[in-house]
């Protein structure tokens, strides 16, 4: 925090006479191309880095709570996420509906009322899924710091369970793959399902961190140093290190992922292309690591071990979602609600015989 603010003195003309005989210490930064200064009642260094951090927290805490203050708020404090570069795109939709709204006065019927105006222009139910997600985590942010009282239901449209249970199987892995037009589309997919990483961390991945001689794959960028969503070090596949060692050869960059010897910045419209041609609905580039995390979790792979896979620091996210494509889900659990202990069953489900003595 203090890399964003500096201290510094007044000059001698603002120097209250015979309080601060040095100088009053004062703290200054830039806020929307303004500089804002705010004095911090001591001469003393020590003491006024002391009273900073506190005098620096309450000059930004904002005065309002209209959404688009509680919006702009959160934003600054989640300066350098990933996540907030996208907020801009998804206030321009939001900003017209709740922007002037006091955050706790929306009510179900404002949100029906977004779900309505945003179906009316084609948007799908993900986008306005998204859109409302954000604003529900803006708030709960807000509650959370004491901005605002309570934080108000946000409804979003209904999701369908089978979402989260939707996957592609390997076999409709290698149907994309063969389906993509470029060889860098068809690697993103290949090496989307064998790290189970996410789009940013496959899109990033640059060579030095493909170890080939310790047959691994390290996600975690270390040039991004704000906070981010969990990045693993992954084991390599037979068939992914065949294909990177024959995609090194011919490399033009530092990036695994190229075209032209540049980056590629998205593969979502390549992708879609690629998912029509081979007979397949739509995919995203977040279906890959999900189908790759849905298979482990069928092939019997402990849930601990799949959350370290995904890069998940919690591993109750990882069993929420995971747990039922398990084969051994619930099973303990259903064992111990036997009533019968002399009774099984031959086959599974065949008729049930007494146990031998």
């Amino acid at each position: 925090m203090a890399d964003e603010y500096e201290i510094g003195r007044l000059r001698a003309s603002e120097k209250r006479q015979g309080l601060f005989p040095h100088g009053e210490c004062v703290l200054s930064f830039w806020q929307d191309g303004k500089r804002r200064r705010f004095r911090l009642g001591t001469d003393n260094e020590t003491e006024a880095r002391r009273r900073a951090p506190a005098v620096y927290a309450e000059a930004l805490r904002p005065k309002g709570t209209t959404v688009a203050e509680l919006w702009e708020a959160y934003r600054r404090d989640k300066a350098g996420n990933p996540s907030v570069a996208i907020m801009a795109h998804q206030w321009k939709a939001l900003a017209p509906h709740f922007g002037a709204m006091s955050a706790e006065d929306i009510t179900i019927a404002d949100c029906r009322a977004y779900i309505a105006a945003r179906r009316s222009l084609g948007r799908k139910d993900g986008t306005i899924i998204t859109e409302l997600g954000r604003i529900r985590t803006v708030l709960r942010w807000a509650k959370k710091h004491r901005l605002i009282k309570s934080a108000p239901d946000i409804e979003r449209p209904a999701t369908v369970r089978d979402r989260r249970d939707r996957h592609l199987t390997a076999r409709q892995i290698r149907l994309l793959a063969d389906a993509c037009k470029t060889p860098h589309l068809a690697l993103f997919v290949h090496l989307a399902y064998a790290t189970a990483g996410r789009a940013g961390a496959i899109l990033g991945l640059t060579w030095d961190r493909v170890l080939f001689d310790r047959n691994k794959i390290d996600l975690e960028d270390p040039e991004i140093k704000a906070a981010h969503k969990g990045r693993a070090i992954v084991q390599m596949t037979r068939t992914i290190r065949l294909r990177l060692l024959e995609a090194k050869q011919g490399a033009r960059s530092d990036y695994v992922i190229e075209w032209a010897g540049k980056p590629v910045r998205s593969v979502k419209k390549g992708l879609t292309t690629a998912a029509k041609a081979a007979g397949l609905p739509h995919v995203h580039p977040h279906l890959l690591r999900h189908s790759a995390a849905v298979r482990q979790a069928e092939a019997g792979v402990p849930m601990d071990e799949i959350a370290s896979h995904l890069g998940h620091s919690d591993m109750k996210v990882t069993r929420d979602i995971y747990a039922r494509f398990s084969p051994e889900a619930l099973s303990k659990s259903a064992a111990a609600l036997e009533l019968d202990d002399e009774l099984h069953e031959v086959g599974g489900f065949g008729e049930p015989q007494k146990l031998a003595r």
